[in-house]
């Protein structure tokens, strides 16, 4: 019996299975955890390592994170502004592809932009073993009825789309809601009772103290990551503070602690709500497989003569906001979508360097899809828009760029189109879902009118040049066609 061949088979049978088993562990102990810091209106002229002035504002905690890691010059958002950027970064597609297709924003009580039965990042890696953790601005919308009713259960939300547990805010740092959210009810409701107020709905429950609520996201994000300390499984966190969004509300910690007046403070509360998440993985002894993202959903707002605020005064006292680039949030410039987006990855990110390539948020998906081995990603059902970009990260030479071109759009729906040196700015702004009109007047007085730029020598988009290139403006408009209608620009 002992040497018949069934029981020969039977004992290799064993035994391979027993390799398995181990291969699968140890694959599942060689995942990096993984952190996504997607910071609010922040571009990176307000950032030490992206060349702000020192003596108006101090980012050292970032400024690490950019010696230790990778820091790229031309990473862009799809959108400039909020909800779409969350859309893309959660699912790798562009949000126009969705009814939000006309470059708004989800309002505090519209449903969940996201299907449930979509692929997103956080269940892409909860089906890889990951805990998995949201903290912060969401923006992103609950439930399935056309008006959110905060009084009851907020369902389906992040919970249905991937993450183990969330404690948020439902949109900005200052939406009527005035309250925080835990999985699937506002935090601490008390009662169905409303007493609305001029800005507030009026929930029955803790509100919000604005100066803290940088400290109270990130004491949370902090707790989330202490509980994952001895775990087998690796683990990720996508943390979404509210700097440097309006209201500026720095903290009683920070205020007065820089030269930029109450912005460059709070500037310094996002520098170090990331500290405090850096430290942390220090402690848990985790920084050295941990792959740490840093980014924003948008270039930061630009003041204007109408329009006096804390980023106002910031740019009187000198700082760049939005460096040398025209325009800012909300606007169809590179302004609005230019970001910093660090990277840091001990063993396969080479320290203290920086990357020029072109990259777009919406490309974290496909990115950290091939991170945990999976780099045949089906464009028409997974992360339509999303490119695999790890080899700009861990510095590999590649023989042609990783993303050919990238679509951007800014927030009255005015599409561009960005491919080698070539932006070319469509000129038509989409008013409401499936309609279009000719938009208004831009900044600084322009007509949104249809416009190239050669970015490699006018990074500002200061000289119109299509009447000099009409064969780059007809290749770009039709590549611009050919991506709406089709369903995917991902081959």
């Amino acid at each position: 019996m002992k040497n018949s061949p069934s029981f020969a088979r039977f004992v290799a049978g064993l035994v391979l299975a027993g390799v398995c088993a181990l291969a699968d562990a140890a694959a599942a102990e060689r995942l990096p955890n993984i952190v996504v810091i997607l910071a609010d209106d922040f571009r990176y002229g307000s950032l030490g390592a992206y060349g702000a002035d020192l003596k108006l504002i101090r980012t050292p905690n970032l400024d690490r994170l950019a010696r230790e890691g990778r820091r790229f010059t031309d990473a862009s958002t799809p959108s400039s502004v909020c909800t779409p950027t969350r859309y893309a970064l959660m699912t790798g597609r562009y949000c126009w592809r969705t009814p939000l297709n006309h470059g708004g924003v989800a309002n505090t009580l519209d449903p969940l932009l996201i299907e449930t039965s979509r692929p997103t990042l956080a269940s892409l890696l909860k089906r890889h073993g990951y805990a998995t953790g949201f903290v912060g601005k969401w923006h992103l919308g609950y439930g399935t009825e056309p008006r959110v009713d905060y009084t009851k259960e907020l369902k389906p939300g992040p919970l249905e789309l991937g993450f183990d547990c969330q404690f948020g805010v439902p949109q900005n740092h200052n939406d009527i809601t005035r309250v925080f959210v835990e999985n699937h009810r506002v935090f601490g409701l008390r009662s169905s009772t409303l007493t609305p107020a001029p800005g507030k709905l009026g929930l029955d429950a803790p509100e919000r103290d604005d100066p803290r609520t940088m400290q109270e996201l990130t004491d949370r994000a902090v707790t989330w990551l202490g509980k994952q300390r001895g775990r087998p499984s690796p683990f990720f966190l996508y943390f979404a503070p509210v700097a440097v969004h309006e209201l500026v509300t720095p903290s009683r910690e920070s205020a007065g602690s820089s030269a930029a007046g109450p912005y460059g403070d709070f500037i310094h509360d996002l520098d170090r709500s990331a500290g405090r998440i850096l430290a942390t993985l220090d402690d848990l002894k985790a920084a050295g497989n941990s792959l740490v993202i840093f980014t924003s959903d948008n270039g930061g707002v630009v003041a204007t003569a109408s329009r006096s605020n804390s980023q106002a005064a910031a740019q009187k006292a000198g700082l760049k906001i939005n460096g040398s680039l025209r325009g800012g949030k909300h606007d169809v410039w590179e302004g609005g979508f230019r970001v910093p987006f660090i990277v840091r990855w001990p063993g396969r990110v080479p320290a203290g360097t920086t990357s020029a390539g072109m990259i777009g948020v919406v490309d974290t998906f496909a990115t950290l899809a091939a991170v945990v081995g999976e780099t045949r990603l089906d464009p028409t059902t997974t992360a339509a828009d999303s490119y695999n970009v790890l080899p700009a990260l861990t510095g590999e030479r590649a023989a042609r760029p990783l993303r050919p071109d990238l679509i951007l759009q800014s927030a009255n729906g005015v599409y561009a189109i960005r491919r080698g040196p070539w932006k070319w700015v469509e000129g038509i702004a989409a008013t409401a879902p499936g309609k279009k009109t000719k938009a208004a007047e831009g900044p600084k007085g322009d007509p949104y009118r249809p416009q190239l730029f050669n970015l490699a020598n006018d990074p500002a988009e200061t000289r119109n040049v299509a009447v000099e290139h009409p064969e780059v403006v007809e290749r770009l408009s039709a590549r611009l066609r050919e991506q709406r209608e089709r369903g995917h620009s991902r081959p």
